[in-house]
């Protein structure tokens, strides 16, 4: 293996913190092409699908990869907006909102980044960002509330299948779920009262959740129970009674079983009870993308009206959203403490390098 070397290092360069935000992906554009490409690298990951590799490579690129892009690139393209991938978009402006607020609260200088599992910009190029300004401490904080193997663990698989190549490793921490945060509950119940202040409460409140196959829960994925969780500390928040709540996941993928009950089947389900008007979110994504704007409000509010329904509405994503952006900001400052950015009033850079040149022993010519 070649290693990444530090050949123009100086010591007199000031170190930095640097906080790695990563999100699952999106293509480049919502042509088939880039839509295959994006498929390719998320399906061939073993955490996402796990069966043996050579039958499931031969199956992807023998059959899934030739029809699925076409219809994925359609959904896509119902949602591309002129700015590009919603997703993308959104963390862009979450990058730039977290940048802002960690500056102000930290002592020292910090630098947030941003990374996709799949497609761009890589998780390589989120830490490499990092590297080129001299980050020596990163917390990689996937945005994911709940945590799940085909998810959070996928990122720290990519996070350390790349710092494997570097021969000068920065000290790493993690945050791998923040499913019952009090902050997170009271930011997505204020999302919720937000909405129904302008629409009215529905009959049925939806939570839908991403699904996951059933035996990945079953060989010890805690996924499941964390959205159980989420959406039940949500309802008490709102102080809804259990016949007004109902739970479900999406976004199903093959034959074989996945978490129950089905979001589109129980919105037709819901339907055919005489139940006239849901409202339905997705508390398990931090912003919005192709599951919850194209899969969520426009799939599967076709499915609640075509058996009957009569009124469906989307809660989106907290994205932006001031009270999201604090949470995440709390939470990156609570898992970076001990480190010396977080430390006591703003250092500034010469701060910080004097205390590089006792951590050497040397001065800073050296």
């Amino acid at each position: 293996m070649t290693f990444k070397d530090t050949l123009d290092y100086r010591h007199d360069t000031p170190e930095c913190l640097g906080i790695l935000l990563v999100n699952l992906g999106t293509p480049d554009t919502p042509s088939v092409p880039d839509v295959r490409r994006y498929l390719a690298e998320f399906l061939s990951d073993p955490r996402i699908v796990e069966m043996a590799r050579l039958p499931w490579m031969l199956l992807l690129h023998g059959m899934i990869l030739r029809t699925r892009p076409a219809r994925s690139a359609k959904a896509y393209r119902s949602i591309w907006t002129p700015e590009g991938s919603p997703l993308l978009e959104i963390s862009r402006r979450q990058k730039a909102a977290l940048q802002d607020r960690v500056s102000k609260r930290f002592g020292g200088p910090v630098r947030v980044a941003l990374a996709m599992r799949y497609g761009s910009p890589s998780v390589a190029d989120g830490l490499a960002e990092l590297k080129a300004v001299n980050a020596q401490r990163v917390l990689v904080f996937p945005l994911y509330p709940q945590y799940s193997a085909t998810t959070v663990a996928s990122v720290f698989d990519a996070v350390t299948d790349e710092l494997r190549r570097w021969r000068w490793l920065p000290e790493l921490r993690f945050i791998n779920q923040y499913h019952d945060e009090p902050a997170y509950i009271s930011a997505v119940a204020a999302s919720i009262r937000a909405h129904w202040a302008e629409h009215g409460q529905a009959e049925r409140l939806l939570f839908s959740f991403h699904g996951i196959p059933k035996d990945y829960f079953e060989k010890g994925d805690p996924y499941y129970c964390q959205c159980q969780k989420s959406a039940r500390l949500i309802a008490a928040e709102l102080d809804l009674p259990p016949d007004r709540w109902v739970l479900s996941f999406q976004s199903r993928l093959g034959k074989s079983e996945w978490l129950q009950p089905y979001t589109d089947a129980t919105l037709e389900s819901l339907a055919r009870q005489g139940v006239k008007s849901v409202q339905v979110l997705s508390p398990g994504f931090s912003a919005d993308c192709l599951e919850t704007l194209e899969e969520i409000s426009i799939e599967n509010r076709e499915h609640f009206l075509e058996s009957g329904g009569e009124s469906y509405s989307y809660i989106p994503c907290l994205n932006d959203n001031p009270d999201h952006m604090e949470l995440l900001a709390d939470l990156i400052l609570r898992h970076c403490g001990g480190w010396p950015e977080v430390e006591g009033p703003a250092l500034g850079s010469d701060g910080l390098a004097e205390r590089k040149e006792r951590a050497c022993g040397m001065g800073a010519q050296a």
